[in-house]
């Protein structure tokens, strides 16, 4: 029986069991992997008979080995992690990847593209600012470099979105907790720079109004970056104010969360489940740092690791194509419970 026929270097990868990343830097130069790799491969081509895209390749080198990765705001540990992953993995593939902070500001976001310009890079992976983005400079940018976004969404920008689906993951927490205790009110900031709070908000009462309960939102004034700060102050407020309708607080992410906490200790509440205690609170993300508050947080983790590997592999094979794909992709992975001291 006939081999099937390889179409792609991604196909390639997958039947000869070696990396997509390995076998991309076998292509650019044999003499990069290792010799024991390189027979693998040698011998897989021969029994698949399979030949790249040599224009598609070629167009490639044109360009640079460069990759961009825009973030909003690096220090930010979740930005951070899938960071981490991408600038790893595209070493790996043989490419020099640069981050790059926008630090929330539209004009940062825009200077950083117009820099990326003049780097020619072979590919750029964008989690853009969202609503605050200046739409016209991302389209631009988009039609010239081929852009993976990922954990903000812009419609019909870039060649394709990979993130989380709020939808799943807060209707997943709100469940839990109305499971276990009272209904949970959400807290977030009212001047939210995190572009996925929107939909976090619209995923909560969706939830909530699935289960039968009433929603509650307390929004916590401030702007910028400074979530711990902002939940903290927030947090306090709306303690000393009796302003909760319920023993549960879900935050809208776990920096927020994290503030909250330390609120509800200066506030002298007991923050846990079951008798003793005088609220539950709960985040969303797995900041790395959840693990290690007092109490420890309760979240829904996101799946940086995967969020990293998809945008990764949507990107490699945008390259290896050798043009636009015919259609904007878009991949939404769900969260997963993490269950802590805090609920």
């Amino acid at each position: 029986m006939a081999e099937p026929k390889i179409r792609t270097m991604e196909e390639f990868a997958t039947v000869s069991g070696i990396s997509r990343p390995t076998v991309s830097k076998y292509f650019h130069d044999p003499n990069s992997v290792r010799a024991s790799t390189r027979s693998r491969i040698e011998a897989a081509l021969e029994q698949y008979d399979y030949r790249p895209n040599i224009y598609a390749m070629n167009q490639n080198r044109r360009l640079t080995r460069n990759i961009g990765i825009v973030v909003p705001y690096l220090a930010d540990p979740f930005f951070a992690e899938i960071v981490r992953h991408l600038e790893r993995r595209c070493i790996e593939a043989g490419f020099s990847p640069t981050m790059f902070s926008s630090h929330g500001e539209p004009a940062f976001e825009n200077d950083i593209l117009d820099n990326l310009r003049s780097m020619r890079p072979a590919g750029v992976f964008l989690a853009p600012l969202g609503r605050r983005s200046d739409r016209t400079a991302l389209e631009r940018f988009c039609a010239e470099v081929p852009t993976i976004l990922f954990d903000s969404e812009v419609e019909g920008i870039g060649e394709a979105f990979v993130g989380t689906d709020n939808f799943q993951s807060i209707g997943l927490i709100v469940d839990y907790l109305s499971r276990t205790g009272e209904p949970p009110v959400l807290f977030e900031m009212k001047g939210a720079a995190n572009p996925n709070s929107r939909k976090r908000r619209a995923a909560y009462r969706q939830a909530m109004e699935a289960l039968g309960h009433k929603p509650q939102v307390i929004q916590a004034a401030g702007e910028g970056w400074d979530f711990e700060e902002i939940g903290f102050r927030g947090g306090c407020r709306v303690i000393s104010e009796k302003a909760l309708a319920t023993d549960t607080v879900l935050c809208s992410n776990d920096r927020l969360a994290i503030g909250f906490l330390a609120a509800a200790y200066e506030k002298g509440l007991r923050v846990g489940r079951g008798s003793g205690f005088a609220l539950r609170v709960a985040g969303h993300d797995d900041h790395p740092f959840a693990r290690y508050t007092s109490p420890s947080l309760t979240t829904v983790a996101q799946d940086c690791a995967a969020i990293a590997e998809k945008s990764l592999e949507t990107l490699f094979r945008r390259l290896d194509s050798g043009g636009p794909f015919r259609e904007r992709e878009s991949t939404l992975h769900d969260g997963r419970l993490v269950m802590r001291h805090s609920a």
